[in-house]
């Protein structure tokens, strides 16, 4: 870029990581060619809590430079912060927030804004409503009663204002909206309707309507990309084969995608599942713009400590040490398959019979808030948790009760391998009880894991699916997931030992069926496509384990080699700039005023 432009991000994970959106600003924020590109990075969301603390209001490592809800002015731009509270009656917090990488030392504080629009008067949002139809179509009378989309179509214009009070809309400067995913398209589109030139860009960690059809139907994704692989063939899109589906609010602000600047899509599916919403995507400017994992390289005798802690902890809870180690590192929600693991060991525990072979599956996921260690204590010491578990809280919600059913049906059918759901954030003895090593941390569960599953049946990209990849650790994907993609396209398509990758969308010779045939894949088939597959991957899974020190190096190393061409400053220097500095070039052929 020739000038260093102001990069705007709206976001609901500005002061704090719930997902993936998060880890991706946590990887761009450390990003030292991010870093020496951008001139000035804002974060801007909502205020979520106005309960909070002030010195609390910003997350940990965040600073608090004005709040008129805690009467604190430290900032210069104090005035114009009042005149808008005054004129759209908000609240604004103001600051900056603190990212660090502790394996570079890249530090990075940028600029956070948060708006307090729960009394916002209605005069402004109904002239941006009247707008938002006039000029893109949306409908807000069909949503304003859902405070998930009213609450980001209020947060657009007074952020607008407070860019121009920020001074990062000043005209020798370019400053980019990027909405990350559909809660910061309002303020994209207030930005498009603005006289000041935005650029504007969406951030496409996923595609909203999409994933509702994909959960909602029994046939999952063996059903959805069969029918969308077919529909493009027919130059079909998505309401004409599943329906209008303009009642969800999700579908009318990623619709309105397509009139920003650019789209970044963080996997392949992503890119064609944007082309399957409207024939307008079809011209639109997506570029594939993977996400970023993490590089560490460590030594064998590393991985090995971390693997014994893990092996350990399993002779803690079960009486018996495991000859490997895998794990499952994720969300309790149905996406992430995690029906899909228990069926491939199925079939990997009658090769452990044959083989005399043992393993454990540690599943961290938990569908609620983190348990107080005190109750965590007494779980262990009532019932031995988390070897077993109790319905209700603060043991198991009605989500992880379900799971939980099928761990136990699992674990008195199979011999040689056993499952431990551990549902808890964190993974230290304070978290999880006294039964775990007192020198385990988090990362072991990265370092230390032979096998770790990612069999979803959405998955957008899919950090969490290869973090143990720098560490050796096999990682076994669905070939939906955009991390496969990313693989392919690192190796160019060449198989690699470390990573297994699994189609569920494969019909075995029937893919040349009707596009009403495709409609009416359901659990039953499913189910039979599952079970086949399964068996293959267990078998993939029982040639790959290392079974010597030299072979266990060799997955280290290659892991490694893979692992560090897809960190994020290869993302940010070979996708994110490319795609900015994109935006930055477009010219805008009308400005249309509020």
């Amino acid at each position: 870029m020739n000038q260093r432009p102001t990069v705007v991000h709206i976001t609901h994970e500005a002061i704090g990581k719930i997902g993936g959106i998060g880890a991706v600003l946590e990887g761009l924020f450390t990003s030292q060619a991010y870093l020496n590109a951008v001139g000035r990075t804002i974060l801007i969301s909502p205020l979520f809590y106005s309960e909070e603390s002030v010195d609390s209001r910003l997350g940990p490592g965040g600073e608090v430079l004005y709040s008129s809800l805690d009467g604190r002015i430290k900032s210069s731009y104090a005035s114009g912060f009042r005149r808008i509270e005054e004129q759209f009656n908000v609240g604004i917090v103001y600051g900056r927030r603190t990212f660090f990488d502790p394996m570079t030392k890249i530090k990075s504080t940028p600029e956070v804004l948060l708006v307090d629009i729960t009394r916002m008067d209605s005069q402004p949002i109904n002239q941006f409503k009247a707008a938002l139809f006039r000029e893109f179509g949306i409908r807000s009378n069909l949503y304003e009663n859902l405070w998930e989309y009213e609450q980001y179509v209020r947060l657009a214009v007074p952020s607008i204002e407070t860019l121009k009070v920020l001074g990062a809309a000043e005209r020798e400067t370019p400053a980019i909206l990027v909405s990350h995913e559909f809660m910061g398209m309002p303020t994209v589109l207030a930005g498009i309707l603005d006289p000041y030139d935005f650029k504007t860009v969406f951030y496409a960690h996923e595609v909203a309507p999409m994933r509702r059809i994909v959960e909602g139907h029994s046939g999952h994704d063996t059903m959805f990309y069969n029918v969308l692989r077919k529909a493009h063939q027919q130059d079909l899109y998505v309401n004409d084969v599943f329906g209008d589906q303009s009642h969800f609010f999700k579908y009318a602000l990623v619709d309105a995608a397509r009139h920003c600047d650019n789209i970044l899509a963080v996997g392949n599916c992503v890119v064609d599942e944007l082309r399957f919403l409207a024939p307008e995507f079809n011209i639109a400017d997506i570029d594939l713009t993977y996400n970023g994992i993490p590089a560490y390289q460590v030594g064998l005798a590393e991985k090995y400590e971390s693997r014994q802690r893990l092996r350990t902890y399993c002779e803690n809870l079960l009486g018996w040490k495991p000859d490997f180690v895998f794990t499952h590192v994720t969300r309790l929600v149905i996406s992430k398959g995690l029906w899909r693991d228990l069926r491939v060991l199925e079939h990997l525990n009658r090769e452990f019979i044959a083989q005399n072979k043992t393993a454990v599956l540690l599943v961290l996921s938990t569908e609620t808030h983190k348990r107080r260690d005190r109750d965590i204590y007494k779980m262990e010491a009532d019932y031995r948790w988390p070897a077993a578990h109790r319905e209700g809280m603060p043991d198991l919600s009605g989500g992880e009760a379900a799971y939980y059913a099928g761990v136990q049906e699992f674990n008195l059918k199979c011999r040689n391998i056993k499952i431990i759901f551990i549902n808890q954030f964190g993974f230290n003895r304070q978290s999880c009880g006294h039964r775990m090593p007192y020198d385990m941390e988090f990362m072991d569960i990265r370092k230390g894991t032979d096998v770790e599953f990612g069999l979803s049946i959405y998955e957008p990209f899919g950090i969490a699916q290869l973090e143990p990849l720098c560490f050796g650790g096999l990682c076994v994907v669905t070939a939906l997931c955009g991390c496969a993609g990313f693989v392919r396209a690192i190796t160019e398509g060449r198989n690699v030992s470390n990573v297994i990758e699994v189609d569920y969308t494969n019909l075995n010779g029937q893919a040349g069926m009707a596009l009403e045939e495709l409609l009416q894949i359901d659990k039953e088939y499913r189910d039979q496509i599952e079970h086949k597959i399964s068996e293959k991957v267990a078998l993939e899974i029982c040639a790959r384990l290392p079974k010597n020190d030299g072979e266990a190096n060799a997955l280290l190393q290659s892991g490694y080699d893979l692992a560090r061409h897809m960190g994020w400053e290869a993302v940010v220097e070979n996708y994110v700039l490319r795609s900015l500095n994109k935006a930055i070039r477009k010219q805008h052929s009308r400005i249309v005023t509020l």
